[in-house]
């Protein structure tokens, strides 16, 4: 069975997905996202400060013959290069610097896959990358700091192949109430940063074999 159910939250009741729009400082860079969870498409739905409801629209993707790249079967390094080829971490000379070798040495050319499968970098995720290219995180707890967060896995439409074999279930439109899940949201990435903060914190994280040592 190739095809596979995934959810879009929104603020807005009307989505059309289209190959070359959305915003190029995205996780993964322009695209259309969705999750495979419910829940998270209703909290990334109203996970704005404007206090609107919003929307979870469902699809069905058809995977076959697509061109998938999943960052969970990658080293946790590629992925965080690839945020860093869309979003800054810090702003700082240095980074700069460093993020561009970083990416040359653990980045992966995205350009010929039809669809992306990773981590979300949520308001805890970032968190994670910003604490590690400052050299506060070693890379031998990253991957248990990713766990921390929560389900936050993202599927990332790229291809003109992809948007094809995408196809929206009109039947099922669910509305969101924003204080029901706003506050969900809300409450899982305190919840997340607080583990994150006691892990970076303990003995495990022996800070030796951080980010600029990578290099």
């Amino acid at each position: 069975m190739t095809t596979i159910t995934l959810f879009h939250g929104s603020p807005h009741e009307e989505v059309t997905p289209a190959f070359g729009l959305g915003n190029d400082k995205h996780d993964y860079g322009r695209g259309f996202y969705l999750t495979e969870s419910v829940g998270l498409a209703k909290e990334w739905a109203v996970c704005r400060p404007d206090e609107s409801n919003g929307w979870v629209h469902r699809y069905e993707l058809d995977l076959e013959d697509l061109r998938i790249l999943d960052f969970q079967q990658h080293n946790v390094l590629a992925w965080l290069a690839e945020l860093m080829k869309h979003r800054s971490a810090a702003d700082s000379k240095r980074y700069r610097m460093l993020a561009a070798k970083f990416i040359e040495a653990y980045g992966i050319d995205t350009s010929g896959y039809d669809v992306i499968k990773g981590w979300r970098a949520n308001a805890s995720y970032f968190y994670i990358a910003k604490e590690f290219v400052r050299d506060n995180v070693d890379v031998d707890i990253l991957e248990e700091l990713l766990s921390l967060g929560g389900l936050g896995i993202q599927y990332c439409i790229k291809s003109e192949v992809a948007y094809s074999r995408l196809q929206e279930v009109e039947s099922d439109l669910t509305a969101v109430s924003y204080d029901e899940f706003n506050e969900k949201y809300n409450r899982r990435d305190i919840e997340a940063r607080a583990n994150m903060r006691r892990l970076i914190d303990s003995d495990a994280n022996k800070v030796t074999n951080v980010f600029s040592t990578l290099l």
